[in-house]
């Protein structure tokens, strides 16, 4: 037994639950902010047998893609303290960080 840990930005994981539900899989769905951006993320637990965790990452690869955003980052103003000018700059967002992990035992109550 393996659990899938899937870390996916908000705007995709509906439709990730959506495909990993109507395919069988059980999931826990956590709410979680993630670090650069601080925007909110949400963490998927996946238990699945060790010959299904292909498929999952399969699906999560299909749902989850990067693509570009446009930020406002505050940049400081060399001749003032204190005072910043917004810096527009284009980041990476979506796609997923996945963890597989062991699973010594699992039970279901």
């Amino acid at each position: 037994m393996k659990l899938v840990i899937a870390i996916v930005q908000d705007d995709d994981v509906s439709d990730l639950i959506d495909d990993l539900t109507e395919s069988g899989y059980r999931i826990t769905k956590l709410a979680t902010t993630g670090g650069f951006l601080k925007v909110g993320n949400t963490t998927l637990m996946i238990g699945v047998e060790e010959k299904e965790v292909d498929k999952v990452i399969s699906k999560i690869e299909d749902i989850c893609k990067t693509r570009k955003q446009v930020i406002s980052s505050a940049s400081p103003m060399n001749s003032s303290t204190g005072m910043y000018i917004p810096y527009p700059m284009e980041v990476n967002v979506g796609g997923a960080t996945i963890f597989v992990v062991d699973v010594d035992k699992f039970v279901r109550v």
